[in-house]
């Protein structure tokens, strides 16, 4: 990875205390292990910190705190150096627009309070003299934002990133491996210069020791100019794919959202906003990055053949789709008020140890699928898609593995106790607050007990009326794939 110039611009790096908003994104997560590495200390502010316990090395710090609630920055900004500010509501169902600006207006007041010596701000490219998406009006006046109080900041314009997880490239990886033929809206011509992940957190390191007294805004780019097209061409040269691209010139922002949920991990809500960000020209205009900075990023044939040969590690990092924030799923229920508790609970008698049984459970969703009635559980999310929710196509980080905040599917694994206990929360689209529980107790000498539970928190009669309308599936979903799990926990499956 470069260092930073050494010319006047530039000063030798030192250790500090960062607060990293964003730590469970894509860019964040990465960024937070290079930091401790560089001996930093690192302040992770975090929505449910729960969720990011079992994600961060050792040696970072955890805190409590939202962008949203001015009082939580406070104290996750005592004794702070400088800060990055990853965040973005793209995944938000309300305005993401006002939900961006009161969070970057809430940010730049407290570190202004807080006497922090500088803001570190990832935004996107585009140019402003131009009609631009909600998006990029929105990226472009969260970087005027954190600078209007007075703290310096040195604010990033990139265009798509790409590397194993971030969400362009795995839109063009789902797209190209599932679809020997591609049916291409226009904005798959649009001209974008991608940047590699790799060097796309050499800068938001370097950025750390830029002179600044004010706000400097640099635009990134890697070597080429090229379109979402040409990226996918690329990635089915290196995999060895023959694929045709057949282009239709009128297909809306909304039927494309919808044809992407279809057939990637995209759900429409973000969909249709990324869409919309894609069909502007995002090109580096700007030459102050290669002068101030000594990185040289690699091109895009580089940087595709570089995801493709790091899948196997990064698959064991971050996602875009992991990110709490992605979902648009921390919502306020304050204020709500919830009908009685609803429940579906059963339990099986398996002869199986604990361990084996839990192992089965721990295996739910993503490729491997609900164990019984697939179709009902795909028909479901195509109708969650359809209303703008996440749908079923997030799948899982890992097939084995499980750690608190991991999504699988449309859930997020809210409680994990290895070999005991997997608490599942629902992030669909929902009149109400809805949880999957699995327990697993031993029931004797090499047997166990597996309890599974749905639990349902209707709000008013919409809600009472979604639960009994599925209630006569229940028996047939819940209690077949009781049945599956029991056969699984019986007959491990092989390596």
């Amino acid at each position: 990875m470069s260092a930073p110039a050494g010319d006047t611009a530039c000063k030798p790096a030192l250790p500090r205390t960062i607060l990293l908003t964003g730590a469970s994104g894509y860019v964040g997560g990465r960024l937070l292990g290079l930091l401790l590495q560089a001996g930093h200390r690192v302040r992770c502010l975090a929505r449910k910190p729960e969720y990011l316990a079992a994600r961060v090395p050792d040696g970072a710090e955890i805190v409590g705190g939202d962008v949203l609630h001015p009082e939580s920055l406070t104290e996750a900004m005592r004794d702070c150096d400088a800060a990055y500010y990853l965040v973005h509501s793209m995944g938000s169902a309300g305005s993401f627009e006002d939900e961006d600006r009161r969070g970057a207006s809430n940010f730049a007041a407290a570190a202004a309070a807080a006497g922090l010596g500088r803001i570190v701000y990832l935004g996107g490219l585009g140019d402003e003299s131009e009609q631009l998406s909600a998006h990029l009006r929105s990226r472009h006046e969260v970087g005027r934002l954190l600078a209007a109080t007075g703290v310096p900041v040195v604010e990033f314009r990139a265009s798509v990133v790409i590397g194993s997880g971030s969400l362009s490239f795995e839109l063009v990886r789902a797209l190209v491996e599932r679809l020997p033929v591609m049916i291409t809206p226009s904005w798959v011509s649009a001209e974008a210069q991608p940047i590699a992940i790799d060097d796309l957190l050499a800068y938001l390191l370097a950025a750390l020791d830029v002179d600044t007294d004010g706000a400097r805004v640099f635009e990134i780019g890697g070597a080429d100019v090229v379109s979402y097209a040409d990226i996918m061409a690329e990635y089915a040269r290196q995999r060895g794919l023959r694929r045709t691209m057949i282009p239709v010139p009128l297909l809306t922002p909304r039927l494309s959202s919808l044809w992407l949920g279809l057939v990637t991990p995209v759900y429409a809500r973000v969909g249709r906003k990324l869409i919309a960000s894609i069909e502007h020209r995002t090109v580096v205009r700007s030459g102050d990055a290669a002068r101030v900075f000594s990185i040289k990023p690699m091109g895009f044939r580089e940087a595709v053949a570089a995801a493709l040969g790091s899948d196997d590690r990064e698959a064991a990092q971050t996602r875009w789709s992991d990110a709490i924030s992605a979902g648009g799923t921390v919502r306020n229920w304050s204020g709500v008020r919830f009908g009685n508790r609803l429940v579906d609970s059963r339990s099986i008698t398996v002869e199986a140890e604990p361990a084996a049984a839990f192992a089965a459970i721990a295996r739910i969703g993503g490729k491997r699928g609900w164990y019984h009635a697939d179709w009902l559980w795909k028909l479901r999310g195509l109708m969650d898609l359809m209303v703008g929710g996440i749908g079923i196509r997030r799948g899982r980080r890992d097939a084995e593995i499980l750690r608190v905040g991991d999504t699988v599917d449309w859930w997020r694994v809210e409680a994990f106790e290895p070999a005991r206990r997997l608490r599942l929360v629902a992030e669909m689209k929902l009149p109400g607050r809805a949880w999957l529980d699995f327990e697993v107790d031993e029931a004797g000498p090499g047997r166990s007990r597996i309890r599974q539970t749905a639990i349902f928190d209707p709000v008013g009669l919409a809600g009472l009326a979604y639960w009994y309308a599925v209630a006569p599936f229940h028996n047939y979903v819940f209690g077949g794939m009781l049945e599956a799990l029991a056969a699984a926990a019986r007959e491990p499956e092989k390596d």
